[in-house]
């Protein structure tokens, strides 16, 4: 019997499913873009370890401020989006945490039109080969779906 169970156990251990999703809205009335951002908070600490402090620990941890600084810095330095062809910056706004994912929520205000919509997302390439990232987007009423890779980081969008 154990025979059965190590390979079993051993086979899902390496084929580790790496995916985030991002949802794009445009609510035209608020002139906002709003995006809500699902990552798995093991990959999320992981890397937060790698890249700014060994100690980070995420899930309600008593150093939010100090933890949602790092978030927000690799969020900017992963994420580029261009609207109208001009780079813009988003505000990290916060996460909050249902059980293994991690909801991220970023906006960019002031935009009054989107006429094309480009975004680049490279979360987690540099930990994991096979990261993919899934980008999904409604604006001025259209829904578009996108899977980004480390081949193909970046989907663009004209309307």
């Amino acid at each position: 019997m154990i025979f059965i169970v190590l390979p079993l156990y051993s086979y899902t251990a390496m084929h580790k499913f790496y995916v985030s999703v991002t949802q794009i809205d445009y609510v035209k009335e608020k002139e906002s873009v709003q995006v809500t951002m699902r990552i798995f908070v093991d990959d999320f600490e992981n890397i937060l370890r790698k890249r700014y402090d060994q100690n980070i620990t995420l899930q309600l941890s008593e150093d939010e401020p100090y933890i949602d600084k790092y978030i927000g810095k690799y969020l900017d330095d992963k994420i580029d989006i261009k609207i109208n062809k001009q780079s813009v910056s988003f505000d990290f706004l916060g996460k909050e945490y249902d059980h293994d994912i991690m909801y991220c929520y970023l906006e960019i205000n002031n935009i009054k039109a989107i006429n094309h919509f480009e975004i680049t997302n490279n979360l987690f390439f540099e930990m994991f080969e096979e990261q993919q990232n899934i980008v999904k987007t409604q604006i001025n009423s259209k829904n578009k779906s996108f899977l980004l890779t480390s081949q193909n980081n970046k989907s663009e969008i004209f309307y």
